[in-house]
């Protein structure tokens, strides 16, 4: 069974060529993925009757913390892990190609927001920096060498430094991206007050245990105030996946054309329920070409006709992660 090309996932731009990719990565992955074909069988579902993309069986996203999830043979040639509190059993993502992963995000972010060359891209991001393995990370420091701005970079608790950084960034009117984690940019918005309208500032959710969970709302409305932005960009992505959401503004996400979101009962995870209700949500990433493309994951959601989402909290039952954990 043959495997999809990377120029047939990242053209996809219609519904119809999305199903059809979806359909034929299933096929390829049932196929060649050994933990996916078993957790399928135990299912009982025949592949051969799977023609519709809701049809197709998702992952829970907890395999990757115990079985090495991968469609290929080949040795993987970076290993992302999932941030975790002392003595949680953290997820593995073996990544064979990583240009699979670098052409997502980099097509992902141009089609959201233009060129990265554009942009003076700064990273807070201790929590990520400060262990290994983080796909952040990685994304973030691809993003620094892209922009080729002498000023990109990324920052760990030296905010002073950051402020003064953003200061003349500002004067000199060179559009920036700040890319953090949800704890350090509050903790650098209650030390330094900036006015900086043209700012792009994009929370990546979770606050690491440094800080209480607070709702979305209360917490855009005091980074706003201390960034003195209108809007707070957010990304939704995680160590299972190759791609990234991206909002703009009030907690409403948007997919590339490769990923789509679909909700399912939260007590029938093989029932999916219509657009517009709350449910899991489950991730199809089709960029996930030699792991799996179909996750269900712990986080509560809805989907909407237009193709957004949004995250509205987690299972009760599910371990904290450095996914968007904000609530509603």
């Amino acid at each position: 069974m043959q495997k999809p090309l990377q120029q047939q996932i990242f053209s996809i731009n219609n519904n119809q060529q999305f199903k059809h990719a979806a359909l034929e990565v299933f096929r390829y992955q049932a196929h060649h993925n050994a933990v996916y074909k078993e957790f399928i069988n135990s299912l009982q579902v025949n592949t051969e009757d799977v023609i519709d993309v809701k049809q197709i069986p998702f992952l829970p996203v907890e395999f990757f913390k115990n079985h090495n999830v991968v469609s290929t043979s080949a040795q993987p040639q970076i290993t992302f892990s999932s941030s975790g509190t002392t003595g949680m059993i953290t997820s593995r993502h073996y990544v064979s190609d990583v240009s699979w992963y670098e052409e997502s995000f980099r097509r992902a972010f141009e089609l959201f927001y233009g060129n990265i060359r554009s942009y003076c891209v700064l990273a807070l991001l201790p929590a990520y920096l400060e262990r290994e393995g983080s796909s952040l990370v990685y994304m973030a420091d691809d993003f620094i060498k892209l922009s080729d701005h002498p000023q990109s970079g990324f920052y760990l608790y030296n905010h002073a430094e950051l402020h003064s950084q953003l200061i003349e960034l500002k004067k000199a009117g060179t559009p920036t991206l700040l890319i953090g984690v949800t704890f350090a940019l509050l903790d650098f918005a209650e030390q330094h007050d900036i006015h900086f309208p043209e700012l792009i500032v994009m929370e990546t959710g979770g606050m690491k245990g440094r800080r209480k969970e607070m709702i979305r709302q209360e917490l855009h409305d005091i980074l706003c105030k201390g960034f003195g932005v209108n809007a707070i960009h957010s990304e939704y992505g995680m160590t299972e996946l190759l791609s990234q959401a991206y909002s703009k503004g009030d907690g409403i996400f948007n997919c590339p054309p490769w990923m789509r979101i679909i909700t399912r009962d939260t007590n029938d995870p093989l029932s999916i329920v219509e657009n517009g209700k709350t449910g899991g949500v489950n991730v199809i990433d089709l960029a996930n070409i030699n792991s799996c493309s179909f996750i269900a994951t712990q986080d509560l959601g809805k989907a909407y006709d237009n193709g957004s989402f949004e995250i509205l909290g987690r299972f009760d039952s599910s371990d904290i992660r450095g996914c968007n954990l904000l609530v509603q």
